[in-house]
């Protein structure tokens, strides 16, 4: 009797050892589960945009998506114009385009990509002191309204030249009210 419980155990042993080295991978990403995780990435929000940016400083764990990290950032217009840095919102808003164009659903998702990105610049303009941050929210206006209606960031210089004719005076502001306060 025991012989034939060993050989029992041994044979379900086996066939458990023979299912679990034989068996499928995972099923792969669907385009819904795919379409879900976009969605949540590509919000308005800033707990939209931390999900992203925590995914995006741990790729490795969304391989199975196949997303397409790539960026050129703020494209042909500065990445940090007079100081400003818009890097990640420009990364963020190329890996919504680039993604949503991959799975043939760019068109009715533009709108609130194009919206995400300018949330996100008005984010990153709020880290900035009051006195430069109009130049600031005057630089994002003016990218968003060119990926808004061009589809990709193109500055003209005039538009830099206007924003940082406004960070200086607010620059200039700032140096009064410190010299004020400092009396």
């Amino acid at each position: 009797m025991p012989r034939r419980l060993l050989t029992t155990l041994a044979a379900s042993t086996l066939a458990v050892l023979a299912i679990l080295g034989f068996a499928s991978p995972a099923a792969a990403v669907t385009l819904e589960q795919k379409l879900s995780v976009l969605s949540n990435w590509t919000q308005t929000s800033v707990g939209s945009y931390n999900a992203w940016n925590s995914a995006r400083t741990n790729q490795g764990a969304w391989a199975e998506y196949a997303f397409n990290w790539t960026t050129d950032y703020c494209s042909s217009s500065p990445d940090n114009p007079l100081g400003f840095n818009f890097e990640l919102s420009c990364y963020r808003h190329d890996f919504g385009y680039r993604n949503y164009k991959s799975v043939g659903q760019f068109d009715p998702n533009k709108a609130r990509l194009d919206s995400a990105f300018y949330e996100d610049l008005r984010r990153s303009c709020a880290t900035y002191n009051a006195f430069v941050r109009p130049a600031c929210y005057s630089l994002a206006w003016t990218y968003y309204q060119a990926v808004r209606v061009f589809g990709s960031v193109i500055i003209a210089q005039s538009e830099l030249d206007k924003a940082a004719k406004l960070k200086a005076e607010g620059e200039r502001q700032a140096a009064a009210a410190a010299a004020a306060s400092a009396r």
